[in-house]
């Protein structure tokens, strides 16, 4: 996850590069932004000298930065007024169930406040954990967490599982808070080995299913629910070339997973080499479809077991034989399969790979 955090004031950078200390341990990516006027320059130091700031002073307007960062699907923490955050994300509001994780931290870190994508987005985790790392009290709002029953909209969330009937969610969540107990069905035996049900739940055999609150089931299964949820397992394998834009990657994704007969909203991830941490167009595509951004080492790629298309040119340039099949496997981790190999178009090569899901709560 990458965490953008803006601050507007002097005493708003300190505490967001504290934040951005903080959280790294967690292995959240922080980029810190100001649009504080004092920020354009350099810093004195405590010496006199000067030092570079770790938050990067925004000229564009606020507008202009939040479009930036939410077409890439990135999370956002506005240190400083509520009003100020509503005002900069409204206009590019899209769904419920895509629209970047918002929240809110006044500049003394006292209150910090998940404004949207609460469970899906995983605004309301980061908020709870902001809150262990700083010290500041959460302010939660959402009626599942306030009345401490199932939220189907956060398991939903925290197993990546694709909600094919959105409007499932409000009929789910009404049971849940109106006291009634919540059955859910899960194709094959998929809960991991610690999965603790939580109260309010109870499981029923997917052999034995009747009518059930929620189910959750691979593509093309039905069952009879209120809910249905979809597990995507797929992790697509990339490589390109320096500057390939975002259009064109998601032309050669869209293309070969239609042909290929792969649902788009299976993809969980897409696995590259490190060298493309920063690509442009790979990070915009993984931010717009709400994609998870993998990347290993040539040694790592270079050391998964299999037989793969080799290239000569790539292990000139990348130090590893196949980037694309490589990554998508190593992504999954053990048991994952090759669906799709290597194809490749305009600079770019593609595979993909699917993993054994598993549940938790």
């Amino acid at each position: 996850m990458i965490l953008c955090i803006i601050s507007f004031t002097e005493k708003g950078i300190r505490l967001s590069e504290r934040i951005g200390k903080e959280l790294e341990k967690d292995g959240v990516d922080c980029a810190l932004f100001t649009r504080w006027s004092g920020a354009a320059g350099e810093a004195e130091s405590r010496d006199g000298g000067k030092e570079k700031r770790r938050a990067r002073y925004v000229k564009e307007s606020l507008s202009e930065w939040t479009q930036a960062q939410m077409q890439k699907r990135r999370a956002l923490l506005f240190i400083g007024a509520c009003g100020i955050a509503v005002r900069a994300v409204t206009p590019y509001l899209q769904d419920k169930l895509k629209d970047s994780p918002v929240l809110v931290m006044d500049e003394t870190g006292r209150f910090v406040i998940p404004l949207l994508s609460g469970h899906v987005g995983g605004a309301n985790d980061l908020a709870l954990l902001l809150a262990e790392r700083t010290g500041a009290e959460p302010v939660i709002t959402t009626a599942t967490d306030r009345n401490g029953v199932f939220a189907v909209d956060l398991f939903a969330g925290k197993n990546r599982l694709w909600i094919e009937n959105r409007e499932g969610i409000a009929k789910v969540s009404s049971r849940a808070l109106s006291g009634r107990e919540i059955t859910l069905s899960i194709q094959g035996n998929r809960l991991k080995a610690d999965a603790q049900v939580p109260d309010g739940v109870r499981l029923i055999p997917w052999e034995r299913r009747g009518r059930v609150d929620a189910a959750v089931c691979e593509a093309g299964e039905r069952a009879d629910a209120l809910l249905l949820l979809r597990p995507r397992p797929v992790v697509l394998g990339m490589g390109c070339k320096k500057g390939t834009e975002a259009e064109k990657i998601d032309g050669l994704i869209r293309q070969e997973l239609k042909q290929a007969g792969i649902p788009l909203h299976q993809v969980c991830a897409l696995a590259t080499i490190d060298a493309k941490r920063e690509e442009p167009g790979l990070v915009q595509w993984c931010g717009e479809e709400r994609v998870d951004l993998l990347t290993f080492s040539a040694g790592e790629l270079a050391a998964v077991e299999g037989t793969f298309h080799a290239s000569a040119f790539v292990r000139e340039r990348m130090g590893v034989d196949n980037v694309c099949e490589r990554a998508a496997l190593l992504a999954c981790g053990p048991g994952g399969r090759l669906i799709l190999e290597k194809r490749a178009r305009d600079g770019m090569t593609l595979a993909a790979a699917e993993k054994e899901w598993r549940i938790r709560f």
